[in-house]
């Protein structure tokens, strides 16, 4: 299912062309301009997983679990823009990031 997914995505953007965004992106940039961040908490699982679970997105909850922070931050990430419906191809090009001092903030750059 997800190879289909990004076949179909590659053809959207060869046939849209490389100067062109899907619907979704620009939302997303929307989002982030009217509200700033999303702001996530942390905590341990029983399995010792760390989980993240968004605190102020407006569109309901965002979660994401993994065994460590690098796995976390990446998986945050993902779980966003597919709250968002981006496609896989443009992952590169939203340069999503996570913000502020405890880096428990994600925003665009």
């Amino acid at each position: 299912m997800r190879i289909t997914k990004v076949i179909k995505d590659y053809i959207i953007k060869l046939i849209r062309g490389n100067r062109v965004v899907p619907i979704e992106v620009l939302e997303l940039h929307d989002y982030f301009r009217y509200y700033n961040q999303i702001n996530f908490t942390f905590k341990k699982g029983d399995n010792g997983r760390i989980i993240a679970i968004s605190k102020d997105f407006r569109h309901g909850s965002i979660v994401a679990s993994a065994k460590n922070e690098k796995e976390l931050e990446k998986n945050i990430r993902d779980a966003i823009l597919t709250a968002f419906g981006v496609p896989s191809v443009y992952q590169d090009k939203v340069k999503l990031n996570p913000v502020g001092k405890l880096k428990k903030e994600y925003a665009l750059a």
